[in-house]
């Protein structure tokens, strides 16, 4: 039997729903199926249970170290192997890093997230990455990384320097995988969540929908989440950004229904964790990111830029949340 979190209900007075771990691809699917306003009714009801539903949380990313990426993720412009335009750089110095964290810090932020284009990070290239976090943490902020497979020693390390959350997704399901990435196997991205897990770092995963996939798929990613030893502290879901010069360029675009129906059911499964609506938000209407959060997104980047691909301004972002009435999730 599903439940109470699942179906909508509410809870015997002063007891929560049990966590699960156990999700099927075969339920998550049915949710998926579930006629619209009745999946936003279940959303929106564990969403209030665990949050505050005008709360969202606001997090900054920045490329410390962009392009030149040597594996093949066909959806990603800072690949080597494809012709986007992007130019492979060194890693930013320490102090521009820290200038930017100030910047997003001023401007709301409360989580600094650093990306870097590799595949897994060396020994010598952590001896640069460790004073960022350790330098972002001393500003008061969420810090949170993005560096590729981590070893468990690497993760231990990172923990060590202070570093709150680490972004690996998972991408799609396991059985659509090899079509979208094959110089690394699913089994490395899971063995990467696992030692930051060990480490004492809070994991931040989810995946990239309308990359082809089907319904199905997107419902084994979720499942795949929810089913994991604990939840993920933070949940992206993410619309593809297409990119000339990728594999992807002019696959068939999402259903934006489907993409809100993708949230509700990461909502739903993953209660307590932080939804983060991700790339993709430069090309959604105020509606589809309005339906977003009422189906339990409650957090977002901020700024110009995701890496390599263009976000709202924050001028959009500003006049967007004032009508809806979206306040900042407190630190």
């Amino acid at each position: 039997m599903d439940d109470i979190e699942a179906i909508g209900g509410k809870p015997e007075p002063g007891t929560l729903p049990v966590l699960r771990h156990d999700r099927s691809a075969d339920e998550v699917e049915a949710l998926l199926a579930l006629p619209f306003a009745e999946l936003m009714f279940r959303a929106q009801t564990v969403h209030r249970r665990h949050f505050d539903a005008s709360r969202v949380q606001m997090s900054t990313l920045l490329s410390i170290k962009t392009g030149g990426c040597p594996e093949d993720c066909a959806y990603c412009p800072q690949s080597a192997r494809y012709d986007t335009g992007v130019v492979a750089e060194s890693p930013m110095p320490l102090d521009a890093v820290l200038a930017e964290a100030r910047r997003a810090r001023n401007a709301g932020a409360t989580r600094y997230c650093m990306g870097a284009a590799w595949r897994s990070p060396k020994d010598r290239d952590l001896d640069a990455v460790v004073p960022m976090v350790a330098g972002v943490k001393a500003l008061g902020m969420e810090t949170c990384a993005t560096l590729g497979m981590l070893s468990a020693a690497q993760a231990a390390r990172l923990a060590d320097a202070g570093l709150d959350y680490y972004n690996h997704n998972l991408d799609t399901s396991e059985a659509f995988y090899s079509r979208i990435v094959t110089t690394r196997t699913y089994r490395d991205r899971l063995d990467t969540l696992a030692h930051v897990r060990e480490a004492g770092i809070r994991v931040c995963c989810g995946g990239i929908v309308g990359m082809g996939e089907s319904r199905r798929d997107r419902a084994d990613m979720i499942a795949t989440l929810a089913s994991l030893p604990s939840h993920p502290e933070s949940v992206p879901i993410n619309m593809l950004v297409q990119v000339e010069g990728t594999p992807l360029d002019g696959v068939e675009a999402l259903d934006p229904f489907e993409f809100v129906r993708t949230v509700a059911a990461a909502r739903i499964t993953m209660p307590r964790s932080v939804v983060r609506l991700s790339a993709g938000r430069e090309q959604m209407s105020d509606e589809m990111q309005a339906l977003a959060f009422l189906a339990g997104a409650n957090s977002v980047f901020v700024g110009p830029e995701l890496l390599t691909t263009p976000n709202p301004a924050p001028d959009r972002d500003a006049a967007l949340f004032a009508r809806l009435g979206i306040r900042p999730m407190p630190a």
